[in-house]
């Protein structure tokens, strides 16, 4: 299918703004890492499409994308648009398999326009949730949160499911899934106005902010026979303590690493093949693309629980693509209250 020679651009601007990664961040990206350019709107090839950007994703794995240490994918090219997840509305179609005014999610990268393949399209947005949701509840975000659980954690009705980051794009769903299926979770946060959050709209029985509170100690008359499932995002220090916390036959769901600053010289911290071996836990790396064949399948369930009111949406969108160089920066330091959108449609 082809369209018009007209590109309708939805909205400003006419021309395709791009935030470009200008060098390799230490650690964690800052502003400064990236650089902002306008250039004309691309044509797409053949089989290719004209994605008119709307939402742009902010995620925590933009820091391995952006970063030369060893990862899962290769680094984001100096120079090109930062690597992103985004839903936008097809322009142009040069593809029989995609028709124009369709909503997708895919890797079309920070920017307005992206002229991409095919094969670039991640999902796209047919079910009846906001179309924002696309890029969090039924986006990376929600995947994750669903299959890293059900697929590494293996949760049965009664299990105690600790979670850190609990209040997150991912962490907040972890929790709600882990209801669902008839699981007490439990939350680590580091923000009080968080912890409201996470006991108030996402169903946590109880929840701590690690920065404040003898957590440790509130978990340990919490759960006596300690946490059968720990969903852990950040690593360092809090996973050291919640090992000593967990059930024998416990598993560990390692999806993130957020408190370690950079991985250049590796951290050391205390031993724990004692706690493996006598607690008898399993202990997983979990990587969303690694479980493809189960998309659709979390997806489903994700928007009926939406329908039924059993997942709430909490999203964090600011307007305008000038602040996307900083929002990695803010990710990390915990300012957003949700799922992380820059609105630019």
């Amino acid at each position: 299918m082809t369209g018009p020679t007209n590109i309708p651009t939805y909205g400003l601007p006419d021309r395709n703004r791009r935030v470009l990664l200008a060098r390799r961040p230490a650690g964690i990206p800052q502003p400064e890492d990236f650089g902002l350019n306008a250039v004309p709107v691309p044509q797409p090839g053949p089989d290719e499409i004209l994605v008119r950007n709307l939402y742009l994703s902010v995620d925590p794995a933009q820091r391995g994308w952006a970063s030369a240490e060893a990862n899962y994918s290769q680094p984001v090219p100096l120079g090109s648009p930062m690597r992103a997840l985004a839903v936008g509305i097809v322009v142009r179609s040069n593809s029989p398999e995609v028709a124009e005014g369709e909503f997708l999610y895919g890797w079309f990268g920070w920017q307005d326009y992206a002229a991409v393949p095919v094969s670039a399209i991640f999902r796209r947005c047919r079910e009846a949730v906001p179309l924002s949701a696309h890029a969090g509840l039924l986006g990376l975000n929600g995947l994750t949160a669903h299959l890293g659980l059900t697929e590494l954690g293996r949760p049965r009705p009664g299990d105690t499911v600790l979670v850190s980051t609990a209040a997150g794009a991912v962490g907040s769903l972890v929790g709600q899934i882990a209801r669902n299926l008839g699981c007490r979770p439990l939350g680590l946060t580091g923000d009080d106005a968080k912890v409201a959050r996470c006991r108030e709209a996402y169903g946590y029985a109880a929840a701590w902010n690690y920065r404040k509170e003898d957590w440790a100690a509130s978990l340990a008359r919490e759960a006596p026979e300690g946490v059968h499932v720990y969903f852990d995002n950040v690593g360092g220090p809090i996973l050291d303590a919640a090992l000593r916390r967990m059930a024998v036959g416990g598993r560990i769901v390692q999806c993130g690493t957020a408190s370690v600053a950079s991985w250049t010289e590796v951290p050391t911290g205390p031993r724990v093949e004692r706690e493996i071996l006598t607690r008898r836990l399993v202990w997983s790396g979990f990587v969303v693309l690694d479980h493809k064949a189960r998309f659709e399948e979390a997806v489903a369930q994700l928007a009926e629980w939406y329908r039924q009111g059993r997942m709430t949406l909490d999203e964090d969108v600011s307007e305008g693509i000038e602040g996307a160089p900083g929002a990695i920066a803010s990710l990390y330091r915990g300012e957003n209250r949700g799922k992380r959108l820059i609105y630019v449609g």
